[in-house]
């Protein structure tokens, strides 16, 4: 089937109108920003913030507030999610299914190694 350019045109046209309303679109929330935080920084890391800032098509604030929460986030998760290989996987399940006498003293280190980490 042979369409000519006019037509062509105009199923493209449908199709991308169509899609707009087919696919979801995230939407921000935007939270209150109630607190304030000031930093001091050099010239050179200014520049730099508003450099990137710009190329983002962002506001210097913006920027930096998205970019802290990121890597904040990333941090956060970090300390808070234990992972296990496959040897140190299998070894806890058997300990949770076959525990020991000695067991309760490993816990109470494993548990005061645990909350230094946390704390600290």
């Amino acid at each position: 089937m042979h369409l000519s350019p006019q037509n062509q045109q105009k199923i493209w046209l449908e199709l991308c109108a169509s899609q707009a309303h087919i696919t979801p679109v995230p939407v921000e929330t935007k939270e209150r920003r109630e607190e304030r935080l000031v930093a001091r920084v050099s010239g050179a890391d200014k520049q730099l913030f508003q450099r990137a800032a710009t190329l983002e098509g962002r506001s210097v604030a913006t920027f930096v507030i998205t970019h802290a929460r990121e890597v904040a986030r990333r941090i956060v998760a970090d300390y808070e999610t234990i992972e296990l290989d496959a040897v140190q996987s299998r070894r806890f399940v058997k300990a949770l299914l076959n525990p020991t006498s000695a067991a309760p003293n490993r816990l109470k280190r494993g548990v005061a190694s645990y909350r230094q980490r946390v704390a600290a």
